[in-house]
């Protein structure tokens, strides 16, 4: 088929053109990536590292940090570029790449935070089967199948957007090459492309959130109905309330972003909601999960104390 696109580049608007503002937003999304690379490695090193931290429910959480690493490394680098140079350009080919990854790691992390709340839905209600019905081999098939899934998900998009006609103008009145921006800038139909995004993107989102509510739901009958200790309650929930402030964070916002009408939102409100759960978010997972966990905390702790005083140990 031949290539009909005659837009060779497009140019992000972004955040801001003030270039004063810019230097401050520089500063700010430098910060912000920076703790997210030291912050989720760390969390990533830390469980590799501890035999203690060698189970599913850690596995996951380090399958989680590295989709936070690499989902930040998608938008936040060519934005910081953009912010120094004051001229933020992407080729096409670049463009749909953006496009693709970002969409690929952030249904990959919907699908993987429905996964962690399987986990411990089962690791509560279910503890004498937990070994058998989450083993390694069961463990590695969910996280490649969230994987996999999150990967045909945003090639679906990628083709779909890559068949479309753009024949000008080229200004992305975004910070990266999202979906919906760029259909605004088609000269032929999107219709499909709409019904794609909203269809196949809200059950992407949804269908994982329900199964994580339908998880909490279970886990916490069970501990009111089944567990008369209020210790074992509290020990139970402790284990969940990192998990629980996440699934907060990430639905709270990108449910909202692309599940209600396009016509109902502004380009600004738009990028304020992506900006919360593609760059807040992954830097704030790790100080979540280190605050709120305590085997976490413990290892991350003696990880870091080994490698700045090997002589202590």
């Amino acid at each position: 088929m031949e290539n009909q696109t005659e837009v060779s580049e497009f140019i992000f608007l972004g955040l801001s053109n003030v270039r004063s503002l810019q230097c401050y937003l520089f500063a700010l999304f430098l910060l912000l990536y920076m703790a997210s690379l030291l912050g989720n490695g760390v969390i990533v090193a830390v469980i590799l590292a501890e035999p203690r931290l060698h189970t599913p429910m850690y596995f996951f959480l380090g399958n989680l940090s590295s989709l936070d690493i690499f989902y930040s490394t998608v938008t936040v680098p060519k934005m910081l570029a953009g912010f120094l140079s004051g001229h933020q350009t992407i080729s096409f080919t670049s463009c749909l790449a953006q496009l693709h990854f970002f969409h690929f790691l952030g249904s990959s992390e919907a699908m993987l935070l429905a996964v962690m709340a399987y986990d411990r839905y089962v690791a509560i209600c279910n503890p004498l089967r937990y070994t058998l019905v989450m083993s390694p081999q069961a463990s590695l098939l969910l996280a490649g199948v969230t994987w996999a899934t999150g990967f045909l998900h945003a090639l679906m998009h990628t083709v779909m957007t890559s068949r479309l006609h753009f024949c000008g103008p080229n200004h992305i009145h975004h910070f990266f090459c999202d979906i919906k921006p760029l259909l605004s800038l088609a000269c032929g139909s999107t219709h499909l492309n709409l019904s794609l995004l909203h269809i196949v993107t809200g059950i992407i989102g949804v269908s994982p959130f329900i199964i994580t509510l339908l998880s909490y739901l279970y886990i916490i009958s069970f501990l009111f109905l089944k567990v008369q200790s209020r210790e074992s309650r509290r020990k139970a929930f402790s284990t969940c309330t990192s998990h629980l402030t996440v699934i907060a964070l990430y639905y709270g916002t990108a449910i909202f972003a692309y599940l209600r009408p396009s016509s109902g939102s502004s380009n600004g409100e738009e990028m304020i909601i992506t900006l919360v759960y593609s760059v807040i978010t992954p830097a704030l997972n790790p100080l979540i999960y280190t605050l709120r966990n305590s085997e976490v905390k413990y290892a991350t702790r003696k990880f870091i104390t080994r490698k700045l005083f090997p002589e202590r140990n």
